[in-house]
């Protein structure tokens, strides 16, 4: 039986795709994009996370864990020994208020597929359906795969979320499978693409050139990150490259927030754009004209 590992799964989402959906949250992405809203995930594996506003200081995790990795802080709180600590859950499962809590857990397809159809109703009535999101869905193809199995005969719709950072076998491999790509596209330079999301972008832009090709239905979704992506000579490149694609597509605009600011503290990694604000209306209008000089079918959000 096939499992995955995944993060969440958020009821009635609005905003992967058509309808009411269900999105599903896999964990692990081989990037590692400045402005990530789900920093959890990133790393492949279940990780531990500690939120200090939720902590009593009971004790009990430090009572319960089997590798003594737990103390309490001089500042207050506790302290995890990242050395010691085997992610093995147990003090999380013991936490009272869930302060400690483990960010992933495996999976199979058939509990999965249990928790969709509980949704089913709901995309029936909308016109919505499942995406699988992350982390990079595609990271996890065997388990993505058997799970737009399932649903396509269920008649679910399916759509993916992705960065199309993948080999183009798992790409070619899943397309057939999918309703529809959400597919992200964050900057045309590759020596800044691989500054602010830790890998070039050769790969990304080919694999989305083969879905075009191959007749796949695509939105394609531009975060606007301001002073990393913003630029018009960058809005004019992504323009002109898209361009270049075959079959129909749409063209959605992602204003910059900073939702996902405080999960960083929780898993004590460094939020990278600390000063970034979000872009104004102004902003966004201006950016959205370059591709509607372009003849590109361009919204703000979705």
């Amino acid at each position: 039986m096939k499992k995955g590992v995944i993060f969440n799964i958020k009821k009635y989402s609005l905003h992967d795709g058509p309808g009411i959906r269900t999105t599903v949250f896999f964990k692990g992405c081989p990037l590692s994009c400045w402005w990530c809203h789900n920093p959890e995930g990133i790393k492949p594996e279940p990780e531990l996370v500690y939120r200090r506003s939720r902590c009593i200081e009971c004790g009990t995790c430090i009572s319960v864990c089997p590798e003594t990795a737990i103390f309490m802080a001089s500042e207050g709180g506790i302290r995890i020994d990242s050395e010691s600590c085997t992610s093995c859950g147990t003090c999380a499962q013991s936490c009272p208020t869930r302060a400690l809590e483990m960010m992933g857990r495996a999976i199979s397809v058939k509990e999965l597929m249990k928790e969709i159809r509980k949704d089913i109703p709901f995309f029936d009535d909308s016109g919505g359906g499942v995406t699988f999101s992350g982390g990079e869905p595609l990271a996890q193809h065997e388990f993505l795969g058997a799970m737009l199995e399932s649903c396509g005969h269920e008649g679910i719709h399916r759509a993916v979320d992705t960065t199309g950072f993948a080999p183009l076998k798992v790409l070619s491999e899943i397309a057939p499978l999918t309703d529809l790509f959400l597919y992200d596209l964050k900057v045309m330079d590759p020596e800044k693409h691989l500054k602010y999301t830790g890998v070039e972008n050769e790969l990304i832009l080919s694999n989305l050139k083969f879905l075009s090709a191959t007749g796949s239905k695509i939105a394609i979704r531009i975060p606007v990150i301001p002073e990393v992506n913003d630029d018009p000579d960058n809005m004019v490149a992504t323009a002109e490259f898209l361009r270049t694609l075959e079959g129909p597509f749409e063209v959605n605009l992602l204003p910059y927030h900073d939702f996902g600011k405080s999960k960083y503290t929780n898993l004590k990694s460094e939020y990278k754009l600390k000063e970034t604000v979000p872009p104004g209306k102004a902003k966004m209008l201006q950016i959205q004209d370059v591709f509607c000089r372009h003849g590109l079918n361009v919204q703000i959000g979705g």
